[in-house]
Formats: C-alpha cells, structure tokens, sequence
C-alpha cells in the first residue's frame, strides 16, 4: 500500500474525517477497531456508523460549522461521533467526562454549541443547547451515508481544551490540515504499517488515544486495540501477548506500573511508544531488559500534536526527544532568532499548528515571535540535530547566574533507590534568595545526607538541590503534564514568600 509522501501538497478541497478512512474500502472486512474481548469493528461497519452518524446529525438540523460539545464516556461512540461531526462540516468539542458541573458550564458558554451530545451519567452544562443522547446515536449507525464536507483546508475542524502553563482551560481551534501534518508520526516517530496491531493503553475520550490509538492507524488500513473501561495497568501485559499486538502506545506512568506486574513473553510486539510527559531513561531501560523492545518517545502539544520524536529508523540519542519530524518546521528561538539552545517553536506555516485560541486573538498573537510559535519548552540541539529537553522556559532555573534545566536535575535523582518521581523547583525562600529544592515520592522520608551525596556524585555542585521536600504526589495537568509552578506557588504561599 502506496503512503503519501510527507512533501505532497495539501489538497485545496479537503475533509479530514475522509482522510482519516481514505483505506476503509481497501479491505472492508478487516477489523479496524477492537475493544479487547467486547466487540470488534470492521472498516466496513466502522465507516457505515460514521457516515450514518453524520447524516441524523445533519437530519436534525445541524448545518456546516455548528459547534457540537461532546460528553461521551470510554466508548467506541466517542470517535465515531468526533469524526462524523467533522464528515459533515461541524465542529467537535471532546470534553473529559470528569469535568464537574461549573467547569463544563464554562466551557460551553464560550463555545456556545448548536448540540450537546451525551452519555447517561456524565454532568452536562448548564446551556440551553439541546441535548441528543449517546443512545440515540446508534439509530442513525444504518441510515443513508453522508457525503464528506469537503472545503478549504483552513477552516476550522474541531476544537480541544487545554490546561497550558496557567491553569485555565483554553479553548485550541483547528483545522482540518491537523490530519495531514499527522502522517509525518507515520515513519518520524510510529514505524507504523497497514499490518500492526496498535494497542493504546488510554480512553476512548483521550485526545493522545484520539489521535495516536485510532485515527492514525485507520488513515493507513491498520488494526486499533483498546482496553475495556476499567482494565488496570497490571492487566495489559497479558493483553499485548494474548491479542498479538505488535505496537504498544502508553504514557511513562502506565508503563512503571505495568513493569510491577509479571510480564509474559511478547514474541510480536516490535515496540512502544510514549508521550504525555517526560519518559525517565530509567524506566525505558528496565521495559527493555524485561521486553527486549524500545520505546520511542515523542514532544507535542495541543497547539500542535507531536512534532519531535524518536522512531524504529532513527532512534533517540541517550538523554534526548529525538528529532524534528521530516517535513515539520520546527526551530529553536532565542533572543536574536534561531539558535541551538532556545524555545521549541513550530513555524506558522506548519501544517498542524492550530488555527489560534478562540475568541482570543491577543493571548494567540502574544504566543509568536515573529512567524513562529513558541511553546514555552526549552530544548538544546545535539551534535547529530536531535534535541535535548531542557523543561518549561519557566521552570527553568537559575543557580549563581547559571540556567539549570529541572530536568537534568529530576533525571539524577530518580536514580536514588526507592525515589519513584521528583520534580526540581527554585524556590524563593527568603528576600532575594532562592535556592533550587527537589520535592519528590517515596514511601517515607529519605536521609537528607544520602541524598545530598547522591547528587553531588551526579551533578555539577551549582545544580545540586539545597531543599528535599518529600510530597504525597506530584501535581499535574489534564495533559499530565508536571506542575512544577504549582509546587513552587504552593510552598511561597505556605512559607510567606512571594
């Protein structure tokens, strides 16, 4: 099967729904989707519920460009609704089912939907939208297809929400270009082919199971696997040998906990992949001593997906992402433009880089620097192009006029036995004095002196933590993201400093 290469144009009439199931009639009666031991999907069945979908959605008065706010549980519905939305020219809003009732409400006053489509269970919005039931939507899986609102490119496709830097919930609008920038993760970071088995170990109505678990896979004829609703982390090693798959997608904390429990043979499993946070190079060594597999890791946000990864045909240099994807345009900024250390910035011209935050066309202009977006993520390049991960522009730290990455601190002292996470922080801790402080987990309190020794044997005396603070938890965001402004607000908060 021929894949379009990464340099080909974007079409000047496009959908991206009908991307995404361009290979649905290469071979109909191949099972597209799996829901481990519940239900099976060929691309035939799959296909004829989305296009069914959009078609009553289309029959009970929605028009091109209405915004439908989704609150759908951990089920094939959530997709199939998603992309039928988007077949038809609306405007998908997934939301998580555990947003409480103020939150929700919030969301839906600023993106004023024309729909709300929900499961029996989840809180709903105060709005005056109508509300059509999850239910319902399998009446409309045998009517009629839609056909595909094929349109310019540029115009807005669906729209997610994300936490970002500050905490508050912001409203990324895309465009149906999003897809196209997503077959550079085919070779740059999956080594995905029409063969594999996918199993990814998130929810149905998770944007990294979304984009990665299903509709990349689907784009070139391959087989998704998901886990039924409930199946802990301990359960999936079996899963992955019972259900043959040959590509296994998790973020780093399902995998530290799935290294608890037993793990079988995997005789078809090529490899892993993880996003979501930073992956502990600890963690990737103990998965392959016991798989004698890798996983390849990827950097992206909900600006912009993933766009620096490591994959089968390039793998990562110890201690980095990997490298910028063939065909994205990807720089690092400093003061006075490109550099080899700076901000990770996606250039506007990049394919997936999202339309802008909506309604909000200051706080979208106040993110570039001239034509390029910048992330608010520090990287280094290394000898070879790959980049290094130097953590958030903000996090970053500063030790007697010397930049410290929290990073290279965390990754020292995650080697001390029983230490299972940390975070590295600077903290102001008198007037005009701040010192670097590591809040970390663990069982109980570790010996402060074993702990100074272990990063001093690791680290330049400038980078070593003067403060350990050990914490039930370490907070992070809806992407799972650390929260390292949090500890430190908290702690000045609690201390008097500010």
């Amino acid at each position: 099967m021929m894949q379009i290469p990464h340099n080909t144009p974007l079409p000047t009439q496009f959908n991206m729904a009908a991307h995404v199931l361009a290979r649905a009639d290469d071979d109909p009666s191949k099972i597209a989707l799996s829901v481990l031991g519940q239900e099976d999907w060929t691309y035939r069945d799959l296909e004829r519920a989305i296009r069914g979908i959009g078609t009553g959605l289309l029959q009970g008065g929605l028009r091109p460009g209405d915004r439908a706010l989704m609150r759908l549980g951990n089920t094939p519905a959530f997709p199939m609704t998603y992309l039928a939305c988007i077949a038809v020219g609306l405007v998908p809003v997934p939301t998580s089912s555990q947003l409480t009732g103020p939150e929700i409400s919030k969301i839906a006053a600023e993106i004023k939907p024309a729909l709300i489509i929900a499961d029996t269970g989840i809180t709903l919005p105060d709005h005056s939208a109508p509300v059509l039931s999850a239910q319902a939507l399998t009446e409309f899986h045998h009517a009629p297809p839609c056909d595909w609102d094929l349109g310019d490119p540029n115009r807005p496709a669906y729209i997610i929400y994300t936490s970002g830097t500050s905490g508050q919930p912001r409203a990324v609008v895309h465009a149906h270009r999003a897809v196209w920038a997503r077959r550079m993760m085919i070779d740059g970071w999956y080594g995905l082919r029409p063969d594999d088995r996918l199993l990814h170990a998130g929810a149905f109505n998770w944007t990294y199971t979304l984009g990665t678990g299903l509709m990349d896979p689907w784009a070139i004829g391959a087989t998704a696997l998901i886990p039924p609703a409930g199946t802990s982390a301990q359960d999936l090693p079996k899963m992955l040998s019972d259900h043959q798959a040959t590509i296994f997608a998790a973020a780093p904390g399902v995998y530290r906990q799935m290294l608890r429990a037993q793990m079988p043979s995997l005789p078809q499993l090529r490899h892993g992949l993880s996003a979501g946070e930073k992956l502990p190079d600890g963690l990737r060594a103990q998965w392959t001593a016991l798989t004698g597999t890798e996983i390849y890791e990827a950097y992206g946000m909900s600006e912009c997906s993933t766009f620096v990864s490591a994959s089968p045909s390039r793998p990562a240099p110890p201690g980095t992402l990997g490298y910028p994807q063939q065909g994205r345009q990807i720089a690092l900024i400093a003061d006075n433009g490109p550099a080899d250390y700076g901000v990770i910035a996606v250039h506007r011209s990049d394919p997936g880089l999202m339309l802008g935050y909506l309604d909000r066309p200051e706080e979208t202009a106040a993110k570039f620097s001239g034509d390029w977006f910048l992330t608010g993520d520090v990287a280094s390049r290394q000898p070879g192009g790959a980049l290094r991960y130097e953590g958030r522009n903000d996090d970053m730290m500063n030790a007697g006029g010397y930049r410290v990455s929290p990073v290279e601190v965390e990754e020292a002292m995650t080697t001390y036995p029983g230490l299972t996470e940390a975070a590295a922080v600077e903290l102001t801790v008198k007037a005009e004095t701040t010192v670097i402080a590591l809040f970390y987990c663990a069982q109980s309190d570790l010996p402060e002196s074993d702990l100074i020794a272990h990063a001093s044997s690791r680290l330049a005396r400038y980078k070593c933590p003067r403060l350990f603070l050990r914490v039930p938890q370490l907070p992070r965001g809806a992407n799972n993201k650390l929260l390292r402004r949090a500890l430190r607000q908290t702690w000045e908060a609690e201390h008097g400093q500010t």
